[in-house]
């Protein structure tokens, strides 16, 4: 099944070598396939201040995460609006802490880009990994995705990490 799938890409920091529009829809689809057949979402590229101020404001952390999620939730009362059932939410993902944690772990950048995405639209979906066996079922989904689209799996050790 293709997913229908519109996808604000907003790109809020000049880096090298950042994925293109075409490899974050990709990896994007790939999280939503067999659960959604239409979704709209905002994936936000950021530099640390901004994810650092976003991290602080909504989750009590004074440091730059990798990724946010943001599901969307509807206002009470709010009816009428056409496709209001497609819209997950906001992804927010530092540039620099994506770089920096694929050079600490060994991993190819557009591979950990592809896993922040896919685990960013898990979570919108309402997947989790607060307890155990709730991270074990997630690190499955996003290990199958990732394998799915040609990446190796994102939990295992490579030759290369610390």
């Amino acid at each position: 099944m293709t997913v229908d799938l519109d996808l604000d890409l907003q790109v809020a920091v000049e880096a090298a070598d950042l994925p293109g529009e075409r490899d974050f829809a990709r990896w994007t689809a790939a999280a939503l396939e067999g659960r959604r057949e239409r979704a709209a979402l905002t994936i936000r590229i950021v530099a640390a201040q901004e994810g650092q101020a976003l991290n602080l404001r909504f989750r009590g952390r004074d440091q730059p995460t990798n990724v946010l999620s943001f599901p969307f939730d509807a206002p009470p009362g709010l009816c009428g609006v056409d496709d209001l059932d497609a819209l997950l939410g906001d992804l927010v993902i530092c540039a620099d802490v994506v770089q920096r944690e694929a050079l600490e772990q060994g991993k190819e950048a557009s591979a950990h880009w592809a896993h922040l995405v896919v685990h960013g639209v898990l979570h919108l979906l309402g997947d989790d990994h607060v307890t155990e066996s709730d991270a074990v079922v997630m690190e499955g989904l996003e290990t199958a995705i990732l394998v799915k689209l040609g990446f190796p799996p994102p939990y295992e050790e490579t030759p290369d990490s610390p």
